[in-house]
């Protein structure tokens, strides 16, 4: 079943309207018409059956037959938060794969080797969206302004595992086992072009983040974020 996107203030009770760039998607690229079932997600982990009733010039209506709560979504959160890359199609690329993968949130970072100095936040949020109706999830991950490693890392008491992907960790397998645990709430930090810098790594143990070591090779970031999230997912998942 094709998947659509309805903000939440759009659904009331039995019926939800669908409007603007969603509704361009449903009506002129999908070809979608009155009578057609689709299932729509909300953003927020609820997914619906629904019928379209009418189909207006720039609005469609539809009744919900059943809902779906939690609607393909992890039972725990992963927030990843990634230095921003030179090449804006790889961070593109990133974002897609992860919200396939079930993050909640996505923090484009500005480290000490970060070279970019601006963030294409709009341009993610609708990459992720996009990701999430493919992938048949219902929580549209929140994608934030570009932020310093020290603004994050500051505010980042509430996670319960905190995982910093580290090519000289020494142990090969520290930071894996933690997240078989029961936790609820999951950081990944992973750096830019170059990693993080020595500094930056200290600063993250001291205050309690546990360095991942992902193997001899050396990865991209794209590559490290995906890998991280995928492991984290798998194995929080057991």
């Amino acid at each position: 079943m094709d998947y659509f996107y309805c903000s939440p203030e759009k659904i009331i009770e039995s019926t939800l309207e669908i409007d603007g760039e969603e509704f361009s998607h449903l009506v002129h690229v999908m070809r979608k018409k009155e009578g057609d079932e689709i299932r729509v997600v909300d953003g927020r982990g609820t997914a619906y059956d629904v019928c379209l009733d009418l189909i207006k010039k720039k609005t469609a209506r539809g009744t919900i037959h059943a809902t779906y709560a939690h609607h393909h979504e992890l039972p725990f959160d992963v927030t990843l938060a990634v230095g921003i890359l030179k090449n804006p199609s790889k961070f593109d690329f990133l974002v897609e794969k992860v919200t396939e993968l079930g993050v909640k949130e996505i923090i484009p970072l500005q480290t000490d080797r970060t070279i970019p100095s601006h963030a294409k936040a709009d341009r993610w949020k609708k990459l992720a969206l996009s990701a999430m109706k493919q992938s048949g999830r219902s929580v549209l991950p929140r994608v934030s302004e570009l932020t310093t490693l020290e603004e994050f890392i500051r505010e980042a008491g509430s996670f319960d595992v905190k995982l910093i992907a580290h090519e000289r960790s020494v142990d090969a397998h520290a930071g894996l086992t933690m997240v078989q645990s029961n936790a609820r709430a999951v950081a990944i930090l992973v750096g830019p072009e170059g990693g993080f810098s020595d500094d930056e790594v200290e600063r993250c143990v001291a205050i309690g983040w546990t360095p991942v070591f992902l193997g001899e090779r050396r990865f991209r970031t794209e590559t490290a974020a995906i890998v991280m999230t995928a492991l984290t997912v798998f194995l929080q998942s057991r």
